[in-house]
């Protein structure tokens, strides 16, 4: 009996299947590496978040002791987490935010009033290179991986 199928079609089914799996293998490594930026980004915004809340939080503060705050009480000149525990309050509202700050990733915070505009600077600074987002050469956005938010208000 004659074989009447096509010699050269042998084989060819596999290096198709073949070719379909190189391609699908790499889509697949590129989803894992989206997925890994998310993370990343997740992380980042978490941090964010909680600096915004932090800055919120010793403003609301501040506001509910506008005295001290507009006498310069609440100023902190370095960045810190840590302050001299005495029994005012507003030693104590300092002690217990900047026992927050010291929460995030080598979070730290300074807080400055300008007398001439009444205007108040809270600075909180954390170590970001968990979250950021790295550039194509692989080294960090900001020369050495932290982050800063800054919040300016009215007392």
């Amino acid at each position: 009996m004659k074989n009447s199928g096509n010699n050269s079609q042998k084989g060819a089914t596999l290096i198709e299947v073949l070719v379909a799996m190189v391609i699908l293998s790499v889509g697949l490594l590129g989803l894992a590496g989206l997925q890994a930026t998310s993370i990343q980004s997740n992380y980042g915004a978490f941090y964010r978040s909680q600096a915004t809340i932090l800055a919120a939080d010793i403003t609301d503060r501040m506001r509910a002791n506008r005295k001290a705050a507009q006498a310069g009480g609440y100023n902190l000149s370095a960045l810190s987490n840590t302050h001299a525990a005495t029994t005012s309050r507003t030693d104590k509202d300092l002690n217990e935010w900047l026992s927050q700050v010291a929460k995030l990733p080598a979070g730290k915070a300074r807080i400055e009033r300008d007398n001439a505009t009444a205007l108040v600077t809270i600075t909180i600074n954390w170590d970001d290179s968990r979250g950021s987002i790295k550039k194509a050469d692989g080294s960090s956005i900001t020369a050495d991986g932290t982050a800063n938010f800054v919040y300016r208000t009215e007392i």
